[in-house]
């Protein structure tokens, strides 16, 4: 038994090695390198511990990539060495994944998962948008892909502003060009040029005059109508025009109550997607712990919460959701004005957001390592008192090398005075 541990922890020590072997230590060279190839980078930091638990999830990234033959390069560089690549490349924390093709680089601000980075990464090291030339080719993507964006026609303005959204925004979605006679039977289109979003295995045609300008549709219909939301998907929706319609559930432990409200969004999100979909985006979340940073409280859970997060405001139902109808009349309520729109980021509030996160993360580091955390606390409190002392006893010796530095016919009174004062209590 033994022996049979040894060999299969002797496996996976020589598995991790060698896709170790894959990811590239990278250093000042990098600035020559990358003119003529292209490269997925981990930006790291040493002190970063999720830094060293995602390394095992870059190793396999690598040795993926290597064993389907792409020309993308893999590497990670140490951040807090190479400062300069931290200001080129816009790095603001750890770890951070850029793709870099010679002077173009992209960020990845997707879930840190082996196969969501793979997809981004071929996504950004092929053209931008990608030629469905054939039936065969277009139900391909219909099969692999849950959401992707088509051009369909010939030459025409619309067609060059889609290539220019496109390379905007691949780093979030596929974009396809395509001829009428490839598309699928159900598909029928009154205008030709046109463009279309395929997702939830339905469509959708972009219309200039009801949708705005290209981009901001793009940015609009760039997720499902219906998806799981994680931290990640949740900033993304700071930088967009929706609010966040979600249920808040622990996927763990579901509840009739937790289930009930995952329907009831979900069917909001699919059977009222004309009526809403322009200005909500709905979803669920696994656990409150992100959402409770926005509202700085705790979230009970299971509970249904719409989020504004360019703002960080948020409402809430002031009554229990039974059914649909309740569910609508609040979206409703929340378009007409009639609720409340909570938090936000005012400066006072920026100031109790701080407040906030500074204690949560001081609890949890309590929670880990309580000792250490005492002693993080206590250092600069013990560093003040040794100053205060060293100014304190630096003013006596002062005072006393100036007493001893002094003119010998002064320091000579001074000793007179203090004997004849002395002279006078004995009498």
């Amino acid at each position: 038994m033994a022996t049979a541990g040894h060999f299969i922890f002797s496996v996976l020590v020589l598995g991790i090695t060698l896709a170790a072997a894959y990811v590239e230590e990278l250093d000042d060279r990098f600035n020559e390198m990358r003119k003529s190839e292209s490269w997925l980078v981990e930006f790291y930091a040493p002190w970063c511990e999720y830094c060293k638990t995602f390394e095992p999830t870059w190793y396999d990234v690598a040795a993926e990539l290597k064993s389907q033959g792409s020309h993308v390069n893999v590497g990670k560089m140490d951040a807090t060495v190479y400062t300069d690549a931290v200001t080129e490349f816009t790095i603001r924390g750890y770890p951070s994944i850029i793709f870099i093709k010679e002077e173009k680089y992209f960020h990845y601000n997707g879930r840190r998962t082996k196969d969501d980075i793979l997809e981004f990464t071929n996504r950004v090291s092929g053209p931008s948008v990608r030629a469905l030339t054939s039936v065969r080719l277009f139900q391909y993507a219909l099969s692999h892909h849950q959401l992707f964006f088509v051009y369909i026609g010939g030459r025409s303005p619309l067609k060059g502003q889609f290539y220019k959204v496109a390379s905007e925004f691949v780093t979030h979605n596929y974009f396809f060009s395509a001829t009428v006679d490839v598309l699928p039977q159900e598909v029928t289109l009154q205008d030709v040029p046109s463009v279309t979003v395929f997702k939830d295995g339905t469509y959708s045609v972009y219309n200039e005059v009801r949708d705005g300008d290209l981009s901001s549709w793009v940015d609009r219909e760039r997720f499902p109508r219906y998806f799981l939301m994680d931290s990640f998907s949740l900033y993304q929706m700071g930088e967009r025009t929706k609010l966040v319609a979600v249920a808040v559930v622990d996927e763990k432990n579901p509840s009739a109550e937790s289930i009930r409200y995952k329907s009831l969004v979900e069917k909001a999100a699919r059977e009222y997607s004309h009526q809403y979909s322009a200005n909500f985006q709905f979803g669920y979340v696994d656990g409150n712990d992100y959402i409770n940073g926005v509202i700085m409280g705790e979230l009970p859970v299971p509970s249904l919460i719409v989020m504004n997060m360019s703002i960080d405001g948020y409402y809430l139902p002031g009554y229990t959701v039974e059914t649909i109808e309740d569910l609508l009349q609040f979206l409703d309520s929340i378009l007409t004005g009639k609720s409340e729109l909570l938090g936000g980021n005012g400066f006072l509030r920026q100031i109790k957001r701080l407040y906030y996160h500074a204690t949560s993360a001081l609890k949890t580091s309590f929670a880990s390592s309580p000792f250490g955390t005492c002693f993080l606390i206590s250092l600069p409190l013990v560093v003040i008192g040794f100053l205060v002392v060293g100014i304190c006893t630096a003013e006596r010796v002062d005072d006393e090398k100036a007493d001893d530095g002094a003119h010998p016919e002064v320091t000579q009174r001074k000793r007179a005075a203090v004997k004849h004062s002395e002279a006078k209590k004995k009498d």
